[in-house]
């Protein structure tokens, strides 16, 4: 099957086109050719705007009203991909927040099944805490957090059939058992930590590779105590961010990207079931939640996650840092699907990838997304409209 896209941009690695024939079969891309006179199978007027990689999200708590940790099950997966599959993330982690030993193991034993079903975008999953710093713990509950013992150490251990992101305070945690985690292929973040620079270098040196949401929820950079965005910046790791207008200022984002790159700068949304929604409420672990102005927070001010999907976040950062939508796409698609090891399968248009695409208007909103070559059915009514 043949995609004609023309009149916009086309994202490729390491070049944009104002026109494309893209081939797929099997759901993924057998080549990527100038736009011809030939017949297509489908043909997308871009109206100005662009076609990007599918964006790939890290930290996905929930979406279209559904939390991941009250609904740890294949129907709950899927809800929460189709909710943010109208927004161009075609690849995501769900995320459970810090919870039981038991709902952990629920939590991964869904993830599989998912995997197994095909639910479109699911590759993985993303367990942030409990093995966390309480006095980092935001909007987590105290009395989960906990050391990981042998047991849970096991559980993630064991294999998966997607990727397993683990986040924890790395000062709370052996760096053995951080070895022992990387070396059974989990991907090991600091997060919702008080590590001093020493600390948090120590556990990259045993394997761990990313910071989750940078700045938010660890020690902070000081300049005779580096903390934990200290050694984020010193060192070749990946990094989250929120970019919300909410969680970080906008000259710490211009920082950090700065400091790290398009290559380790990764947006993420850290979402909540509020997306893909008009709810005004809902509840986290008992906790009642506001969602006012865009911004998800509970009754003494904490936030509480983000009410983002990843079009607003890439069209926030190219509005605070004046990069390039295609380098900004970048730290949404290729940077992400890195950090995962999956860059040979997704996070670009190019040959050997899945057909994962989003296409976004010249002012940054989505407007279709497709999976595997597959239309969501979200987003039908606009490509029916732009097809020829």
């Amino acid at each position: 099957m043949i995609f004609r896209f023309h009149n916009g941009w086309v994202a490729l690695p390491g070049s944009t086109v104002d026109a494309a024939d893209i081939a797929i079969a099997d759901g993924a891309v057998i080549s990527v050719t100038p736009a011809a006179d030939t017949p297509a199978d489908q043909v997308i007027d871009l109206d100005g705007g662009w076609l990007l990689p599918g964006f790939v999200d890290t930290q996905v708590n929930g979406g279209g009203g559904v939390l991941f940790n009250d609904q740890v099950d294949v129907e709950a997966i899927a809800a929460i991909g189709a909710a943010h599959a109208r927004f161009g993330t075609t690849s995501f982690l769900p995320t459970l927040i810090s919870d039981t030993p038991a709902q952990i193991a629920s939590a991964l034993a869904a993830i599989d099944a998912a995997i197994e079903q095909g639910v479109p975008g699911v590759v993985g999953i993303h367990i942030e805490g409990p093995f966390i710093n309480e006095v980092k713990r935001g909007i987590h509950e105290a009395h989960r957090i906990r050391r990981l013992d042998a047991d849970t150490l096991a559980t993630l251990t064991a294999p998966h059939r997607g990727r397993v992101m683990l986040t924890l305070a790395p000062e709370l945690c052996d760096e053995d058992d951080i070895r022992t985690l990387v070396r059974h292929g989990v991907i090991v973040s600091a997060g919702h930590s008080d590590a001093t620079y020493d600390e948090a270098q120590r556990a990259i040196g045993a394997g761990l590779t990313g910071f989750t949401h940078l700045f938010n929820a660890m020690s902070p950079l000081h300049h005779r105590e580096p903390g934990a965005v200290g050694a984020a910046f010193d060192s070749d790791s990946y990094c989250g961010l929120i970019v919300d207008d909410v969680h970080l200022h906008p000259a710490v984002v211009r920082l950090a990207v700065k400091a790290k790159g398009k290559d380790r700068i990764m947006l993420v949304t850290d979402a909540m079931p509020s997306v893909g929604t008009d709810v005004s409420e809902f509840t986290l672990q008992g906790k009642r939640i506001a969602v006012k102005d865009g911004v998800c927070i509970f009754e003494d001010g904490t936030l509480a996650g983000t009410h983002l999907d990843m079009a607003s976040a890439l069209r926030k950062t190219v509005e605070v840092t004046g990069l390039s939508v295609t380098d900004v796409s970048a730290m949404a698609s290729a940077t992400p699907a890195a950090f995962l090891s999956l860059q040979d399968s997704i996070g670009a248009i190019a040959p050997g990838h899945r057909a994962d695409w989003v296409w976004l208007d010249a002012a940054l909103s989505p407007r279709a997304t497709w999976i595997g070559g597959r239309i969501v059915p979200q987003t039908a009514a606009d490509l029916a409209q732009a097809a020829q």
